[in-house]
């Protein structure tokens, strides 16, 4: 794959043009640090936006869910499909109302999202899950049967037509507002894990995994 993605019509940022991005290196990094994605389709005439888990393996995003879900029984069916990516990074307070923003990177994706039939690559897609969401829990947990693959649908999509926005940095304030008493700058913001709290019915003696102590990313 070529390391840009050419902005097609739909995915070219017209508005703050400055603030997009083309490159897979910027994209990728976006898509592996976030945990959910919206999938956005159309059913009937009547638009949906769905939250999900989703990963990225190469140059594609696996999303899943139940074989009952209407998302997927519609997706797998070849339906369009638009789906978003956000980080929220920093509040941005400006010295006015309007100009207050936030710090953010953002990836959009469009596209038909295609069913995975082969059980080899419906375990990829679930081992890239659980390794996204926490290293080395793949190997701990017990891995899923023939009958939990079947009970669930996971979609693929190429990551052919993708672009990235984000904004960073200060306020961008009216030149004639610098003057003003008031307090601006950025409120940093970033998921912070807590300790972990062990299940109730999880035998004491089984010591708490590293992973999970003293978790990062």
């Amino acid at each position: 794959m070529p390391e840009t993605t050419p902005p097609t019509e739909r995915t070219r940022v017209v508005r703050e043009s400055h603030r997009g991005a083309y490159d897979r290196e910027t994209i990728y990094k976006i898509l592996d640090e976030g945990f959910v994605c919206h999938v956005g389709f159309a059913v009937d005439g009547h638009p949906y936006v769905i939250p999900t888990l989703f990963a990225r393996v190469g140059d594609a995003i696996y999303f899943h869910g139940s074989v009952a879900s209407r998302m997927l029984r519609n997706l797998s069916g070849g339906i369009p499909v638009c789906v978003t990516v956000t980080l929220t990074d920093g509040f941005v307070l400006a010295r006015s109302v309007f100009n207050h923003s936030m710090n953010y990177r953002s990836v959009v994706a469009l596209g038909q999202a295609a069913l995975v039939e082969a059980p080899e690559e419906k375990l990829e897609a679930l081992h890239a899950f659980t390794e996204k969401i926490i290293a080395g829990r793949w190997n701990d947990a017990r891995q899923p049967s023939e009958k939990e693959l079947k009970a669930t649908s996971i979609l693929r999509l190429p990551l052919t037509e993708v672009s990235a926005k984000m904004r960073v940095g200060p306020p961008e304030d009216d030149e004639a507002d610098y003057v003003l008493p008031v307090w601006a700058g950025v409120i940093p913001l970033a998921l912070t894990p807590g300790a972990p709290i062990r299940d109730e019915k999880c035998d004491a003696a089984i010591p708490t995994p590293a992973y999970t102590a003293h978790y990062k990313r």
